[in-house]
């Protein structure tokens, strides 16, 4: 079973690439190949980060995607927000009218979980997935850089793969 979709982990995952390349512009096509999320997916959820405010985009050769504040103040719920809302249960999903806004035990346990997980993840930004010790970063293994035009090293993109920039 799946807490979240497909397409709040991949936004959770393509936030955590750009904040680990917070001084790059990072190409659509690049950015999907490190985050191994379907290009098309992934410009739709861009789109919906963009339009939020959450990155800045630039097209054209050279062009991007960077995180338009630092990493410190986004917040994984955030983004969650932006893509795939996770909304508290207040009043009888099923619209019992004797249940008002008085839950019954199924629709009350399943707010409680979803309050758990805006508590939680309302207090995790993304500058805490990254500033962990070690070497294991917030996604799967980096592609090596016969898989993938992307430098294993955080910070080098190269964004030439891709010459639309986008």
């Amino acid at each position: 079973m799946r807490m979240l979709s497909n397409t709040a982990e991949y936004a959770l995952r393509a936030m955590s690439w750009l904040a680990l390349t917070p001084d790059e512009l990072v190409s659509a096509g690049n950015l999907a190949k490190a985050t191994r999320v379907p290009a098309d997916y992934l410009a739709k959820i861009l789109q919906q980060l963009s339009q939020a405010g959450l990155i800045a985009g630039r097209r054209g050769v050279g062009g991007g995607y960077k995180l338009s504040k630092p990493s410190d103040s986004v917040y994984l719920l955030d983004v969650l927000q932006v893509v795939d809302p996770m909304e508290r249960i207040f009043e009888c999903p099923v619209g019992i009218q004797s249940h008002g806004n008085h839950l019954c035990p199924l629709h009350k346990k399943i707010d409680e979980a979803i309050e758990a997980v805006h508590n939680v993840l309302g207090k995790v930004t993304l500058a805490d997935l990254i500033d962990q010790p070690g070497d294991t970063k917030p996604l799967c293994e980096t592609p090596s850089a016969e898989e993938s035009p992307i430098q294993p090293t955080i910070g080098q993109v190269d964004i030439r793969s891709d010459p639309t920039g986008i």
